[in-house]
């Protein structure tokens, strides 16, 4: 692919643009952690949801969805799609909890919520948990897209794409902190988006593609269409579709997934101005991430069908791959190797903004979590807020450098995808009722981790002998099994295990104050303390989130299913669910009175 100077100027511009914003926003973040890891919690809704769905504009996604495309078909991203249910459960339940707490990350939340030796342990140890071991992998996964992208678009070595692409990341996120890392996101999110659309365009305009009409009648492509898998491939409908709808959503933990909200996600709720930010900041991530970006990058992956129909095709057009990372992922960037001089330097400035976006967010957010919630905690309490934002920023190289080596062992974003999501199995449950059962307690927390650590890789290794060589009973039930066993660990774990001490559920129901029901025990204990709680002024109306984040799921898909059927030239069902979204915004206008909070 040869970049001409118009190319080289958007690049050159967009890298003089971002660094100018870093440095802009340095002298404010370097006054204190909350500054420097939160913006001093005053952010908008609009400019946090912007700011989450860009930092998922990753590199790797559109690597990611073209290898799901290109294997199992448009249905197969149900994999992916079904994390709608808990994301919108975090819109209309979990928001408002989580920016009450008011903590600083959402690991500072244990210390509120647990209590004791236990509680710190914990905070430490999922902070080297969380924020190194699976920031590190997610971060590689990035990495990896962009060593890819490297090789086929510019024949950079992978050392050479490491070192270009990290270096002006790792500089920015050190020096802007989190508000640098939110207003680039901004600007990030449009470049992306105008260099999806763009590589949408040329791929069905490449001459062996030729027109959206010739791609969707295509032999290559017709039996990947579906939106639905099919109902008669019974091993196709439990891995891609009734595993993630009955099982995956609730259970694993995944980053920007979080059941109940976590991570990134929960830094930018807690980051807004108030309750109701954090609602409409969540929101409009999940409109964004789920209904509006993922069909351009589908429609490259199945216009790659026709271009490059298999693995040998694309080493064929490419030779100087490594053998090590050829996979179907590598359809996407080698379909941008078409693209016109001009659209070649937005489009690969896009990648490069994807990619800046995820990894500073993911640098930003796993260094709070190492200074916050270990560093600070355990090995210099009194440390200076000037001593703490420089270890933040020594955190941030070093998670670069260890994100940078493991990418290097790679071979496709789908392989590490699967891995995280394994890993995670059957702790997602806890997330969801601890702020609704109190005894839940930190031990719940640290068995469940441990348990799915251990279950997975059980499972993962010993897969052959444990499910037989033709690997089918795997496919079906090695999650769902990890699930099971996890959770059967961490229910008796908890129910054997002393509850929490009085005090520190009292008080961490007075602040929050969520649903009394599963709390009645906790009330009691109050009133025979003494200690008065207003029981009737409750955080979140259960009945209303619930049924919000049922139709905020209903508004969602059908805007996702109605985008594709426009495309397929399916009219009828494409107006149909036109509709059905627009009722479902109607009836959501109506419940949104009731959820938002008011204040005085």
């Amino acid at each position: 692919m040869n970049l001409t100077t118009i190319d080289y100027t958007f690049i050159f511009i967009f890298f003089s643009i971002t660094l100018g914003i870093g440095i802009w926003v340095s002298k404010k973040s370097k006054q204190s952690t909350s500054e420097y890891f939160l913006s001093g919690r005053n952010m908008p809704w609009w400019l946090l949801g912007v700011s989450m769905v860009a930092t998922t504009f990753s590199t790797d996604t559109p690597n990611l969805v073209t290898d799901i495309v290109r294997t199992n078909g448009v249905s197969g991203n149900w994999v992916w799609w079904a994390f709608l249910l808990t994301g919108m459960l975090t819109v209309f339940i979990y928001a408002k909890l989580w920016r009450k707490s008011q903590s600083t990350t959402d690991l500072e939340f244990y210390e509120l919520r647990y209590g004791g030796k236990p509680a710190k342990f914990l905070r430490g140890f999922r902070a080297l948990y969380l924020g190194i071991f699976f920031n590190v992998l997610a971060m590689a996964g990035v990495t990896l897209a962009a060593i890819k992208i490297g090789e086929v678009m510019l024949g950079l070595t992978p050392i050479q794409t490491i070192g270009i692409a990290s270096v002006v990341t790792v500089i920015f996120s050190a020096i802007g902190g989190f508000k640098g890392v939110v207003y680039t996101d901004f600007l990030l999110f449009f470049v992306a988006m105008i260099g999806a659309i763009g590589a949408a365009f040329v791929a069905v305009n490449h001459p062996e593609v030729d027109g959206l009409e010739n791609l969707l009648t295509h032999p290559n492509v017709v039996d990947k269409l579906s939106i639905l898998p099919d109902f008669n491939n019974k091993e196709l409908l439990i891995s891609i579709f009734i595993i993630p709808l009955a099982v995956q959503w609730w259970s694993a933990w995944y980053p920007g997934a979080e059941p109940g909200g976590g991570g990134y996600i929960a830094q930018r709720m807690l980051a807004s101005k108030d309750e109701n930010h954090a609602i409409g900041a969540t929101f409009f991530f999940n409109i964004l991430h789920y209904a509006l970006r993922p069909w351009p990058w589908i429609i490259v992956a199945l216009a790659s069908l026709v271009v490059f129909p298999d693995l040998a095709s694309i080493k064929e057009a490419f030779p100087n791959v490594s053998d090590d990372k050829l996979g179907h992922d590598l359809a996407y960037p080698a379909m941008l190797t078409f693209l016109p001089s001009g659209l070649a330097g937005v489009v690969l400035t896009s990648l490069v903004a994807a990619y800046m976006s995820t990894i500073s967010t993911h640098l930003n957010w796993g260094a709070s979590y190492i200074v916050n919630d270990f560093y600070k905690q355990n090995v210099n309490p009194d440390a200076s807020e000037k001593s703490l934002v420089n270890v933040g920023k020594i955190a941030t190289v070093v998670l670069m450098v260890f994100s940078a080596v493991l990418a290097l062992s790679f071979t496709n974003a789908l392989e590490i995808f699967k891995f995280i999501l394994m890993f995670g199995a059957g702790t997602g449950l806890i997330f969801l009722l601890r702020w609704f059962w109190w005894r839940i307690n930190a031990w719940s927390e640290i068995s469940a981790m441990v348990a799915s650590g251990i279950f997975s890789l059980i499972f993962y290794f010993n897969s052959e002998y444990l499910f037989g060589k033709d690997g089918v009973f795997e496919s079906y039930w090695q999650f769902p099994l990890v699930v099971f066993c996890t959770t059967i660990v961490w229910v008796l774990v908890t129910m054997l295990t002393k509850p929490e001490d009085d005090e520190v559920l009292i008080n961490f129901y007075k602040r929050i104050q969520p649903k009394k029901a599963g709390w009645l025990y906790v009330l009691d204990k109050a009133k025979e303390k003494n200690i008065v709680i207003d029981e009737q002024k409750e955080t979140v109306n259960l009945g209303n989130g619930l049924l919000a984040a049922f139709i905020g799921c209903i508004l969602v898909f059908s805007c996702l299913f109605a985008t594709g059927n426009w495309i397929y030239g399916n009219y009828t069902i494409a107006t149909v669910l036109t509709i059905i979204s627009l009722i479902s915004v109607y009836i959501l206008l109506g419940l949104w009175k009731k959820i938002k909070v008011h204040f005085l």
